[in-house]
């Protein structure tokens, strides 16, 4: 109770300061280094996030799917299976989709434009003053700026960090939308995919979603993650290879899944997995741990 009054008053008196990170690294499915906060600012990072995510949610394209409420990875992907239908009229006709990965996104992230952005729509001071406080808490390290304007980077492990990175993309989301007019849109934190019957609308929108996001948002597409391919062909989108009649997981996902089944398999992984399989095709893998890795 004396931390929670201390820190009452830290926020009172705007003499709060953000403390430092924990950083540890994980592995799965890629390195990533995460940075945890102390259990004093996580609370306040709770509670900023209580009372700011309704307010900000609400101006979000319905599209965006990235820790949302009634969002996430598996409406995404069937958003991604109806647009296709519409596309294509029911497989009758050649779909093609464009599929974009932001290099680095959250160690990209601009401090001095994210704080822009919240500036022009949060009109209270004190909650500015706050959100720079978190948002400057963290730059990313092994970088020299020449300006302090040039400070950038979120931490992977702020729950404010899920909410401010889809701030700061809905500023792409909305110029997508208004100003392209795209139809079929879909994005997931850094990953977004475009559908159309058109190969080349595809590819004359590619510079100028480059363009934007490198002049507005000093962000990069990541050279290797970005193509332009026929569903037929199958397109790879949020864990799962997507086909005109059915999806399944990607090769480096069945493997990873393997690799943490065999020797040890544990129920409730095998249940977490099997839940995960039955969004796609997946019976043969799902004999498959059946008979060599479960007992």
């Amino acid at each position: 109770m004396d931390n929670i009054f201390s820190l009452y008053n830290d926020l009172k008196n705007k003499t709060y300061k953000h403390g430092g990170y924990y950083a540890f690294n994980i592995s799965d499915p890629k390195p990533r280094q995460i940075h945890k906060a102390t259990v004093r600012d996580r609370l306040l990072h709770h509670l900023i996030y209580q009372e700011l995510y309704k307010y900000f949610d609400s101006k979000f394209i319905h599209d965006s799917y990235s820790c949302r409420v009634n969002k996430g990875t598996h409406r995404a992907i069937n958003r991604f299976r109806d647009f296709f239908r519409k596309v294509s009229k029911n497989n009758s006709k050649n779909c093609w989709a464009l599929k974009c990965d932001i290099k680095k996104f959250f160690a990209s992230i601009n401090h001095d434009i994210l704080k822009n952005i919240l500036s022009k729509c949060l009109f209270d001071m004190d909650i500015l003053w706050l959100l720079s406080q978190v948002i400057d808490s963290f730059q990313t390290q092994n970088h020299i700026y020449a300006m302090a304007d040039m400070c950038k980077g979120l931490p992977l492990g702020n729950l404010t960090s899920q909410l401010l990175v889809n701030i700061y993309m809905n500023e792409f989301d909305q110029f997508i939308k208004r100003e392209l007019k795209v139809k079929y849109y879909i994005r997931y934190a850094d990953d977004f995919v475009v559908l159309s019957n058109n190969k080349n609308y595809l590819e004359d929108l590619l510079p100028k979603i480059s363009d934007f996001l490198e002049k507005k948002l000093k962000l990069q597409l990541h050279p290797d993650k970005v193509f332009i391919k026929t569903i037929v062909s199958g397109v790879d989108f949020l864990g799962w290879v997507h086909f005109p009649k059915h999806r399944v997981l990607r090769t480096a996902t069945k493997n990873r899944m393997i690799r943490n089944l065999r020797g040890d398999p544990k129920e409730a992984t095998v249940r977490s997995y099997f839940g995960l399989m039955k969004h796609g095709s997946a019976h043969k893998l799902k004999k498959e741990i059946l008979t060599k890795l479960v007992v």
